[in-house]
């Protein structure tokens, strides 16, 4: 696997790339206060089972193997690279709006990567770890705005602590699994049984969880996205693309990730607050915006209010 020059006409790569952007100059967050935009309740407690910073620290490491082979495999982009500079240039406008929603992330050491993969995915892992596949890009030929609505997501997972959260409730549900399994041995009844009941019923409950989590991460990056002069109607049209893409979804009660029309019913129930922080950005009268017009046919423009 060899890395293609961007200065060729072409540039197509099998396989996995990355593009770092280990040493970015991202914008320094800045702490102020909100008394407008999107209100969340306080954040999980159940993320207190797990050490502070302990998955920041695995995230880290893990992001370094990653780079590392990349390295190896010739695979590491060069910083320059068109769809580097653009998410990077996004990511830089949205990272000020972070210390608001959480303020650890002032001593995060943010990164970018972009991974040659046609996944439909991007992550934002503990500690500002950022990765877009391209995948995502090229399928869904992203705008900027929409692209900030999935990168807000993303990093909104991160400031949420979502994944401590989602660690903290794992080893609260095995130590439900451990009880039920002494409870049924003590009745008589086969612990075994009672294992994996327990273990269905847990299971099903972090789905529910775990859909509540995406929930509040599409409410708190329309946020961030918005305050930082990106469009939140975008995050309509993405949902609209999505849906165009993605015809055979599991059902929402089965499924990590609420259901697309969900998404966009809640993202239109939050443009009332979100709106004016854009038209703010731009020093727009929230009423005389223009429609949201989206880059590929079928999908009708989307205006407000």
């Amino acid at each position: 696997m060899k890395f293609v020059s961007p200065s060729m006409s072409s540039w197509v790569l099998p396989g996995l790339f990355v593009c770092s952007v280990v040493s970015a100059p991202f914008s320094v967050a800045q702490d102020a206060p909100r008394d407008d935009g999107v209100k969340v309740g306080g954040m999980s407690w159940a993320r207190n089972f797990v050490p502070k910073g302990a998955l920041e620290q695995q995230a880290a490491m893990q992001y370094a193997q990653v780079i590392q082979q990349a390295q190896q495999a010739r695979a590491l982009g060069p910083d320059d690279f068109p769809q580097v500079v653009r998410l990077r240039t996004i990511a830089n406008k949205l990272i000020p709006y972070t210390l608001s929603w959480n303020a650890r992330s002032k001593n995060w050491k943010w990164e970018v990567n972009l991974l040659a993969s046609k996944q439909i995915n991007a992550y934002c892992m503990p500690g500002g770890k950022i990765a877009f596949y391209s995948g995502i890009l090229d399928t869904l030929k992203l705008t900027d705005d929409e692209v900030a609505i999935v990168m807000g997501h993303e990093i909104a997972h991160a400031l949420r602590e979502h994944g401590a959260e989602r660690e903290g409730k794992a080893r609260i549900a095995n130590f439900g699994v451990q009880l039920a399994e002494i409870f049924a041995g003590l009745k008589g009844y086969d612990s075994r049984v009672a294992g994996a009941a327990a273990g269905t019923l847990a299971k099903v409950g972090m789905l529910a969880f775990s859909r509540q989590d995406e929930t509040e991460a599409d409410i708190v990056g329309l946020d961030i996205a918005a305050r930082a002069g990106y469009d939140p109607r975008a995050g309509i049209v993405l949902w609209q693309k999505m849906g165009m893409i993605n015809k055979s979804a599991p059902p929402q009660w089965l499924s990590t990730h609420p259901a697309g029309n969900n998404r966009i019913a809640e993202i239109q129930k939050h443009l009332p607050e979100v709106m004016p922080l854009y038209a703010k950005a731009h020093g727009f009268n929230v009423n005389q915006l223009a429609p949201y017009r989206p880059n590929v046919k079928g999908i009708e423009p989307v205006t407000y209010p």
